[in-house]
């Protein structure tokens, strides 16, 4: 027990020291391409921070545990959208820019229903064909999303090249090849730190005597969310509100659309009963935080406390009822 307990304070040191780095080289190369900090959150550090959650629902795929690589998913994606954005409300308010956010929250919130729409489909199993549409529209999402950056990163070039007067102060960033070296060497640290930090908690939770599905939802969803929460929390102290918001609602998609559709092929995933209660917590959940961003523009202190209180009390809910 105490080795395990050494390895999960390890896995959070390297989560930390991970997750600083990659920040910093991330958003370098956002500005050394001219690309919006939030096209790099919902893309680059959206995948980086979801590395955890790859292995863990892809292992769990191929050992046969499929409840696990839904549970770890749709928990994961809770803590994300309810815990870890509350709290950088909380932190310091978080200004939404409508028009650049709304369409990617709107498919995190579709990706979500749709998982749900298989339960209904395909009973106790996600159908292949269901974990293949979610790549294919994944697929599509990143051509557009893609797509999107080149279109902003050229039109910034033409305006600096028509109006140089609006060029900002020259600074200091270091070159592609280095920057590229240290997002590498801080999602390397981050997928070593969240590994660490899953296999010492999901070994205390087990000697515990804890459900895979309660395990999946709790110990192991926020194990391997560590990467966004202080990838997340990082930013929004240095004021990258966007970049963090964008990392969030990525990851989100990401792990719905990426994650079930590659572990779905490698073997049918089981969806429990009890798992269709939690995925319509996030869909609902996902709708009340989207309407927090269109009434006011802007999540604040409340409404991040409230978010926080509310995942509180749906973990506990869901530990003490079992």
């Amino acid at each position: 027990m105490i080795i395990q307990i050494g390895l999960l304070i390890l896995g959070f040191v390297l989560l930390i020291k991970g997750a600083d780095i990659f920040v910093d080289a991330s958003v370098g190369i956002a500005e050394k391409l001219h690309v919006p900090k939030v096209i790099i959150g919902l893309t680059i550090v959206a995948m980086g921070t979801s590395a955890p959650e790859v292995v863990i629902s892809v292992t769990a795929a191929m050992r046969g545990n499929n409840a696990l690589a839904i549970s770890n998913v749709v928990g994961s994606n809770m803590f994300n959208l309810i815990f870890i954005i509350g709290l950088c409300a909380v932190i310091k308010p978080i200004m939404v820019k409508v028009g650049e956010i709304a369409k990617d929250f709107w498919l995190s919130i579709v990706a979500a229903a749709l998982l749900l729409a298989m339960k209904f489909i395909g009973g106790d199993i996600i159908p292949w064909w269901g974990s293949l549409m979610f790549l294919v529209i994944f697929g599509t999402y990143m051509f557009l999303i893609i797509k999107k950056a080149l279109k902003a990163k050229h039109e910034e070039e033409a305006h600096l090249a028509a109006h140089p007067e609006d060029a900002p102060p020259e600074v200091k960033i270091r070159k592609m090849p280095v920057l590229a070296l240290f997002a590498v060497l801080g999602c390397a640290l981050i997928v070593a730190g969240g590994h660490l930090a899953v296999e010492g908690a999901t070994y205390v939770a087990t000697a515990l005597g804890v459900s895979e599905r309660i395990i999946g939802l709790t110990i192991i969803a926020m194990g391997t969310s560590l990467p966004e929460l202080i990838t997340s929390l990082v930013a929004c102290k240095r004021g990258e509100n966007e970049f963090a918001l964008g990392n969030i609602i990525g990851s989100n998609i990401f792990n719905i659309l990426f994650i079930l559709g590659i572990a779905g092929l490698i073997a049918p995933l089981e969806f429990e009963l009890a798992l269709m209660f939690d995925t319509s917590v996030l869909v609902v959940s996902s709708l009340v935080a989207l309407f927090f961003v269109y009434t006011r523009k802007t999540l604040g202190r409340i409404e991040g406390s409230v978010m926080v209180i509310f995942y509180v009390s749906y973990i506990a809910f869901v530990v003490f009822s079992q």
